[in-house]
This record gives structure tokens, sequence and C-alpha cells, in this order.
């Protein structure tokens, strides 16, 4: 059963984590602002419109990213508050077992872990989508315009095509090449010296095209000047957008995983590394959480600020911890999902160890 002590804890979690994340929100616009405010300006939009339009997005990006953080730092506070006016040693002393005691932030954990999963999963990448939206149309307007070239793409697991230029503003592109490879034998070539994109058929248009065909060493080829080619490729997949992978629901980044799987793609891991942190950061919550129970709930004589650094520390060292296994997934091919659960396992032991050695 929940008694009062247990809704006395929690009214401290949910508040004291509400009000320190209110406080980070606030001071991560005023320097996004501030960072901005020239783009804000020369893109004629209203107030209303900058708000809604980048904003709404914005808002839930940065809390996401640092929810885990402010769980754990939120958690020491309280806490050693409540330690520092012998709150604890109370409790304790009316017979609750330590382990008893932990029982509202158990709850705390599992509820803010739950939201922050299902934020990752769905609301979060969506609030990604309007934001950088945004920041392709007004902030990053000139690279997400720029011609590609020499640009290749692995279709299926038999074709290949190359760009020798491409301009994503009239989706249409020069020395165009489709090659259909078994193996290591050349079946087909096409080239075309410029392709563009019917919006209304969903179908490429090539000029004035070549194609060879070769079976064993026979060999034919000929010449026609327009065609149609159908592809599974469409130009929105032909300018890959700066951390896309943040901007995709849980079920879009599985699909998509699976057909760059399909076409051959290589280096999808950071694409494995966003599918498991969501997550592993949930899971993160909840130690953390705990951790910043036990840690807080020891009176020391540095009080509050004592138990804030170690807090602080100690959240340094798991963002050192996650960038370092994530990169080393990203660049030296560790599982993904080894990499983003590596600070869970090691925090979770630390959790455990800290608990063993906690006064009961």
């Amino acid at each position: 059963m929940i008694t009062k002590i247990d809704w006395y804890i929690l009214r401290k979690f949910i508040g004291t984590f509400i009000y320190s994340l209110s406080i980070l929100l606030i001071i991560s616009i005023v320097i996004d602002i501030t960072e901005k405010i020239d783009d804000f300006m020369n893109s004629n939009l209203s107030v209303y419109r900058i708000i809604v339009d980048y904003y709404f997005g914005f808002i839930p990006h940065i809390a996401a990213l640092l929810f885990p953080l402010f769980i754990f730092i939120s958690v020491i506070f309280f806490t050693s508050k409540m330690a520092y006016r012998t709150e604890i040693v109370a409790i304790l002393s009316s017979g609750v077992s330590f382990r008893r005691f932990l029982r509202p932030y158990w709850i705390g954990a599992i509820l803010f872990g739950g939201i922050l999963w299902l934020g990752n999963f769905w609301t979060v990448p969506i609030a990604n989508k309007i934001r950088t939206k945004f920041e392709n149309t007004y902030v990053n307007k000139k690279k997400a315009s720029e011609s590609m070239y020499d640009k290749s793409i692995r279709i299926d697991s038999f074709t290949y095509v190359t760009f020798g230029s491409y301009d994503p503003n009239y989706k249409s592109g020069g020395n165009f090449e489709l090659e259909d490879v078994h193996g290591q034998d050349l079946r087909m070539k096409l080239r075309s010296e410029r392709i563009e994109w019917d919006s209304i058929k969903k179908v490429w248009k090539l000029n004035l095209v070549t194609v060879r065909k070769i079976n064993g060493l026979h060999e034919t080829w000929f010449k026609t000047r327009d065609t149609i080619l159908k592809l599974a490729l469409n130009p929105a997949e032909m300018h890959e957008e700066k951390n896309m992978q943040e901007a995709m629901t849980t079920p879009e980044l599985t699909r998509y995983i699976d057909r760059e799987n399909l076409r051959g793609a290589e280096g999808l891991n950071v694409f494995y590394v966003e599918k498991y942190r969501r997550t592993a950061s949930s899971a993160a919550v909840v130690i953390l959480s705990l951790i910043g129970g036990i840690i807080g709930s020891k009176k020391v004589r540095g009080g509050s600020g004592l138990h804030l650094a170690v807090g602080i520390v100690i959240s340094a060292t798991y963002i050192i911890m996650l960038q370092f296994s994530t990169v080393f997934s990203i660049k030296a091919n560790l599982n993904p999902m080894l990499a983003v659960w590596i600070p869970n396992f090691v925090f979770g032991a630390l959790g455990f160890y800290l608990y063993m050695r906690a006064p009961k």
C-alpha cells in the first residue's frame, strides 16, 4: 500500500523535477534565441509562427535529451534536503526498512521512465520533424538546396545508381548511370545524359539513353532518345538530412532500417543506436533515480552541496561513457545495442553496490 510518507516523497520527486526541468527549458530557449535571432529576423515570420513552427518541436527535443540527468539531479537535491532535516533518520527509526523507503523512488522512476519511453517512440520524433523542417527552411536553407555531385546509391541487392550531378531544387540531374550487378558479374549498364523526376506519374524520365546488356561473352547495346524508368527511389531519399534518424518515429525507423538492409546499405549503426537508445534512456531514468535516492539519503557534513557535486560528477561520467560507446559503435562497428546499454550496466552495478553499502 502507498502510505502518506510515500505520497510525501512522490510529491517532492515530481515537484522538484518539474521545477528544475522548467528552469532548464527557459535557459535553453533563451540561449537558442540568441543563436538564431538573425535567422528569425530574416524569415519575416511572426512570433506566433516561430513558436508554433519551431519551439513546439525544440522544447520536447531538449527536454528528452537531458531528461535522465535532470531526474538524477532532482532526486539528489530533494533527498539530500530530507537527509539534512533528519527526516530520513526519523523514517528509518520508525521501523521502515531502507528497501521499503525506496519504494516511492521506484514508483516515480518507473512513472517518468514510462513517460520518456512513450515520448522517445512517438512524441519526440514528431517534434523533431517540426524542428528540422523549420531549420532546413530558414536556418540551413543553403545547405538543403545545394547541388550534389557523384552521388551513388544502392537500390537493392543487385541495382546501383550513380548521379554525376543532382539538383534537389529541380529534382533533376545529369550523367546518370544504372548498373545491374550479380556477384562480380555486370549484367546490364544504362547511361543517360539527363534524368528528371515526374512528380505526377512518380517515375524518372531519362533523355539520350544508352543501354548495354552483357551475357557472358555476348554483349548487346542500343540507344533511345527518351524512356521512363521506375526505381525504388524518390527525390526525398536523395538528400539525407543531418540527424534524420531523430525525426523518425520508432515504426518509421524500423521500416527504414529494414529497407536499407534490403538494399545492402552500409553505415546503419547510427540508426540502430538511435533505435536502441530510446529504450536505454528510459531504463537510465530508473537506474539514476535509485542511485540518486541512495546517495542523497546519507546525511553528510557538506549537505546538499556535496551531494550535488557528486551528482554532477556522476552525470558527467554517464554522458562521457555514453558518448564513447556510441562513437565506438558508429565508427568502430561495436554492437549498437551493447553500446547504448553499457552505461546502464555500469551504473546499474554501481547502484547495486551503493545499495548494499547503504546503512539499513
